[in-house]
């Protein structure tokens, strides 16, 4: 995989090795879901400090296993050569002494523990070793220790009061899917058209922008490579989520419904078959592993977030959406009709970019302007809002300001007309404020609008822009300014 980007990973990396306070040692959480290249960053970063570096990646082996491989690693001799240690804390007390930590000109170095689940998991013991190895020899060495995982729930449990690692952390970093403007770098040549629907499809998760061919369109890697019997593409779903769940036949079909469009608690219950009362505990689960989000409209009050029912269900993720969307297996198609698949994404393929990643890009630009001050108000929050009168595509509210900014996407063949422009306006806009007087946000708002379009606008529609006051972005532009790495930091 080509490394790209990640520039503020590995600055906040190189400022760990500088510090020496609370400790000489580093003690790093880094975290994110799986594909997402936190390897490949840990592995380019220790090579770019030139460190002494250990690599250890377990796997779901028993504990002896794994210590006896994670010591044939420090030795770099063969698993039957390696030492054989009963426990945790012998294997973390032979290394301190094989590397020497405790002598003043001691080398500064480096261990990568990627997958530490595993670990964990094989023995509980695990964890609670490394804490004594670290509060009575690591945290004073030159040592710096990264712990690596894909499980990013349990990750994040690492850093609560119940973990023996609790209060011991000296940093730690949510990995996260590549921001829209790299995919210039990952997909040279495509045009701007091509790189919104490639992010609707796989989003900026970097595994899945390495599996698509660059020197092939859009339209023929979703013939040659996403379809291709045996693919990864084909395979991942389930794939993640077999190795997140133990079973996984309800869950899957709640995802399944969400997929298909069903998003509040009653849509999903009818369709996937699963009572409420158990449906709310799979939704959490499913959150907690960022599979499936719960949004809730941009215009309710901070305080009535709490007490609100109008929570729609939505996959977190970009390939889920479009996987369940147009290659998960449907009643009575063959499982490899590729021409079938096919002319599902040519038919609806545009519609389904409109709704997913031109909105969220249109939202990004919101939150990038914001930050930059070019914007009416500076956000506090973006979204969408609907309710049974309306809905809208972007919305940015300063509550303490009282001012809100509207927008409609397009991702249409045709421009953005005037039509377009005054129902905004004149029709969404008033509903849009009589539902949030309604949820208690009062009224009185400094309303601005904002319009982003594939095409662009015709004459009539740039006049009522104007006439407005309103911003007006199309594809093009949308596209440079995304690109801009300083935009999204």
């Amino acid at each position: 995989m080509k490394f790209l980007d990640r520039a503020r990973e590995i600055e906040f990396l190189n400022s760990t090795l500088n510090r020496r306070h609370p400790t000489p040692a580093n003690l790093l959480l880094i975290y994110g879901r799986r594909r997402v290249g936190k390897t490949l960053l840990l592995q380019e970063w220790s090579r770019q400090t030139g460190l002494p570096t250990l690599y250890m990646s377990f796997e779901k082996d028993p504990a002896a296993l794994q210590r006896k491989k994670l010591a044939a690693q420090a030795l770099g001799v063969s698993l039957d050569a390696a030492p054989n240690f009963p426990a945790w804390s012998e294997l973390w007390q032979w290394l301190a002494r094989h590397w020497g930590l405790g002598a003043e000109d001691a080398p500064r170095r480096i261990l990568v523990l990627d997958e530490i689940t595993y670990a964990s998991e094989s023995d509980p013991a695990m964890l609670s070793s490394l804490q004594h190895a670290w509060d009575a020899v690591y945290r004073n060495t030159n040592l710096s220790i990264a712990l690596c995982g894909s499980h990013v729930h349990t990750m994040e449990s690492i850093m609560t009061g119940g973990s023996p690692l609790f209060g011991r952390m000296t940093g730690q970093w949510h990995v996260q899917p590549f921001d829209f403007g790299v995919l210039k770098e990952a997909l040279p040549g495509w045009s701007a058209e091509e790189r919104i629907a490639a992010y609707a499809m796989v989003g900026g998760v970097p595994a899945y922008l390495d599996w698509l061919n660059p020197e092939l369109g859009l339209i023929e890697n979703i013939r040659q490579v996403v379809l291709s019997p045996g693919g990864m593409f084909t395979a991942e779903p389930l794939f993640l989520l077999y190795d997140e769940l133990e079973t996984i036949h309800t869950y899957l079909a709640i995802i399944r419904s969400i997929g298909n469009g069903k998003a509040t608690l009653d849509e999903i219950s009818h369709d996937a078959l699963v009572g409420k009362n158990n449906l709310t505990a799979y939704l959490a689960r499913l959150q907690q592993l960022r599979i499936v989000e719960r949004r809730l409209p941009a215009t309710i009050p901070p305080s009535r977030i709490r007490i609100v029912r109008r929570g729609r269900y939505h996959l977190s993720d970009a390939f889920f959406r479009f996987y369940f969307e147009f290659l998960a297996p449907r009643p009575g198609e063959p499982v490899d009709d590729r021409e079938a698949k096919l002319a599902r994404v040519r038919a609806n393929l545009r519609a389904f970019v409109g709704r997913t990643a031109f909105v969220q890009l249109a939202q990004q630009w919101v939150r990038q302007q914001g930050l930059l001050g070019r914007l009416p108000l500076k956000p506090e929050v973006i979204g969408q809002h609907w309710s049974r009168q309306v809905q809208v595509d972007v919305v940015a509210i300063n509550w303490a300001e009282r001012r809100i900014l509207v927008g409609e996407c397009k991702w249409t063949e045709d421009r953005i007309d005037r039509q377009v422009v005054l129902d905004l306006i004149d029709v969404k806009t008033p509903k849009l404020l009589l539902d949030m007087t309604a949820d208690g946000a009062g009224s009185d708002w400094q309303v601005s609008y904002i319009f982003f379009a594939r095409r662009g606008f015709t004459p009539a529609a740039q006049t009522e822009i104007q006439k407005a006051g309103a911003l007006a972005v199309d594809m093009v532009r949308l596209d440079a300014d995304l690109s801009i790495p300083y935009a999204m930091s």
